[in-house]
């Protein structure tokens, strides 16, 4: 695509863009359907498919960026997108949220503050792997993004023993959160299909079109995405850690404030930090796919987003602990925290770029 000229590559990147905004809504609620259906909500596979049916548009630009040679972009494009992805949690706060309560003072939940941990786990190891050699890579596997692999797998089996109980008062919620149990709005998305008399074999058939849909506009993102970049003088890891990143966001907001309308607060969140902590498993394929360790290539601003994104984490956490009563322009405190702490993160990416 670097023969187009930048007005074509921009209106090749907005209609991939809008292409994955819409594929990622019909993902998102047919998979609400197969879990219901399929009864995976509270299984190992359902996680499993709920976190790859989520980050596609990922997958597809780390695919591409790593068949291409380019991991610079993939690698900007997981770091950054999981601080992204964190501030997302800002929008549905400010613009989903009813009532006087900010979202984690609804959401407040043990269980979620596990995800967030295991968020901050998995990006420790992130940092640890970027300081191994190059070199050390064997049969196209490097240890660190195995061992990403491996805790994330082992995360999922712990977060799923505690979703079930925890051996604390209310199985760890908090008193006067949201009102329904997690999950409802799976449940009120799969009565609004069968009352629709869509079929689980329809479901299913609507769930692979949206994800081919998906990955083939996440190849034109990331391609068009690179020449931009070129274009305008922007290095590939910058713009695949914000444009990009942000692109590739979309399908979370759109399904986060649809969990949120519906007062589904914790599904949420727990999307969100589920994502997060999936993205980093990416490197495996990555790594598998470019014959190279992928982390020893990361760069200062990619190490610099990955403790962004660990303190952005830890913030939230902080709120789903102390549970902050009031909100501040339409937000919670924690919110605020989060945005004034992210604008003056990209304000540090560009410093250290230029």
């Amino acid at each position: 695509m670097s023969g187009l000229s930048l007005p074509w590559l921009l209106l090749v990147f907005v209609a991939a863009a809008a292409a994955i905004w819409v594929a990622g809504v019909q993902l998102s609620n047919q998979t609400d359907v197969l879990s219901v259906r399929l009864h995976l909500g509270s299984a190992l596979g359902g996680l499993i498919l709920l976190a790859v049916a989520t980050n596609l548009p990922e997958i597809a630009i780390v695919v591409s960026a790593a068949v291409s040679g380019n991991v610079g972009v993939a690698v900007g494009n997981i770091l950054g997108g999981i601080a992204i992805q964190t501030v997302v949690l800002v929008v549905l706060d400010a613009a989903g949220v009813r009532g006087p309560r900010p979202l984690t003072y609804r959401a407040a939940s043990l269980v979620l503050v596990l995800e967030a941990a295991l968020v901050v786990a998995v990006l420790a190891v992130v940092v640890a792997g970027s300081q191994l050699p190059g070199s050390l890579i064997a049969w196209r596997l490097a240890p660190a993004p195995v061992l990403i692999t491996v805790l994330w797998v082992a995360g999922l089996f712990l977060l799923r023993r505690a979703g079930r109980s925890l051996p604390w008062h209310e199985s760890g919620e908090a008193p006067d959160g949201q009102e329904r149990p997690r999950g409802h709005k799976r449940h009120h998305t799969e009565q609004q299909a069968a009352s629709k008399g869509t079929s689980t074999g329809k479901s299913a058939l609507i769930f692979g079109v949206a994800a081919l849909a998906t990955l083939v506009a996440g190849v034109f993102l990331e391609r068009s995405g690179d020449a931009i970049a070129d274009h305008i003088g922007l290095s590939g890891v910058l713009f695949g850690a914000t444009v990009l990143a942000a692109a590739t966001s979309l399908p979370e907001v759109s399904t986060g404030l649809t969990s949120v309308r519906h007062g589904d607060y914790q599904l949420a969140m727990s999307d969100i930090f589920g994502g997060n902590a999936f993205l980093p498993v990416l490197f495996l394929p990555a790594t598998l796919i470019s014959g190279t360790a992928v982390l020893p290539q990361a760069q200062k601003t990619d190490i610099y987003l990955t403790a962004l994104a660990i303190l952005l984490t830890l913030v939230y956490a902080a709120g789903l602990l102390f549970r902050p009563r009031r909100r501040v322009a339409r937000m919670g405190l924690d919110s605020l925290v989060v945005v004034i702490l992210y604008a003056l993160g990209v304000a540090g990416l560009f410093a250290i770029a230029f």
